[in-house]
């Protein structure tokens, strides 16, 4: 199993939980996750906490079929089979790694706008770790 310790866990839940990017206090590039050096200008700059949409859209994706999960995803995956994964762009140009929920086949193409949900994500040790998943933005009928 891809062991992540408690404390280190605990160390990123405001990216976990809150999507806090951090700005680059030198060149203006938001960071995510935090790093100690800037991603953009490679320098050990100032940064400033940036919260982040949580919208964006699938920059591409995969769906984790039988026996391939990795150890920790074994239980969703006896349970709920294949599930897939994606590289979201958010609106602020940033890209991350998470699964997609609440979808309907068809929902998965390259471009499909998505918005981050809290979610849980598995469990260790017994306790069970939460994060942020995305699902895709439904089309909202106009009242009229």
């Amino acid at each position: 199993m891809a062991h992540v310790s408690i404390p280190s866990y605990w160390k990123t839940l405001p990216q976990r939980y809150c999507l806090i990017g951090m700005q680059c206090k030198n060149c203006g590039t938001i960071n995510f996750p935090a790093r100690e050096i800037c991603i953009s200008c490679k320098q050990k700059s100032e940064f400033e906490p940036t919260k982040l949409s949580g919208r964006g859209k699938i920059y591409s994706y995969t769906v984790i079929a039988a026996g391939s999960a990795p150890p920790e995803f074994s239980e969703q995956e006896k349970l709920a089979g294949s599930f897939p994964v994606a590289i979201v762009e958010l609106e602020e140009g940033v890209r991350t790694v998470a699964q997609i929920t609440d979808y309907e086949p068809e929902d998965l193409k390259i471009g499909a706008e998505v918005e981050a949900v809290f979610r849980r994500i598995y469990e260790e040790d017994k306790v069970i770790r939460y994060g942020l998943k995305f699902r895709p933005v439904k089309e909202r009928k106009s009242p009229l």
